[in-house]
């Protein structure tokens, strides 16, 4: 069975979810992987990966905002190298996971209508992030 890999890299804005599903699917096709498992890995320890609806924008707000109530800057934390989004950032990545596992049938992802992959920016400025494929199937 074939195996592809690439990395992606995406430029976020600064705290928030950025929708890769587009980007993804692109290079899914490019494999000519029709029947497999996809598997992403985002790279860092401050953002994260997320499956969600990509139809509402008010839902990306508001698990922005949940994560926020949830694990908020703070001068409690003993970690903060990088300033006070630091640990609130890997906090925010070890709740929503860095990987995902995305079977695929008929040359796509099998996610649900309104779900999309999204890319998650925990840290309060821009920042360059890298996310891993790798698919493993059949043409």
């Amino acid at each position: 069975m074939p195996h592809h890999t690439t990395t992606l890299a995406f430029d976020t804005p600064g705290p928030g979810l950025t929708e890769i599903t587009r980007e993804v699917a692109d290079w899914l096709e490019s494999t000519g992987v029709e029947t497999g498992l996809l598997t992403a890995l985002c790279r860092h320890t401050s953002a994260s990966l997320l499956v969600n609806e990509n139809a509402a924008r008010a839902v990306q707000h508001d698990i922005v905002a949940w994560l926020d109530r949830v694990a908020p800057e703070s001068s409690a934390y003993a970690h903060d190298d990088e300033g006070p989004d630091d640990m609130p950032a890997h906090l925010k990545a070890a709740l929503t996971g860095v990987s995902h596992s995305i079977p695929v049938s008929g040359g796509r992802m099998m996610l649900g209508t309104w779900q999309g992959l999204f890319l998650a920016e925990h840290r309060a400025r821009p920042h360059r992030r890298e996310v891993a494929l790798h698919v493993v199937g059949e043409p």
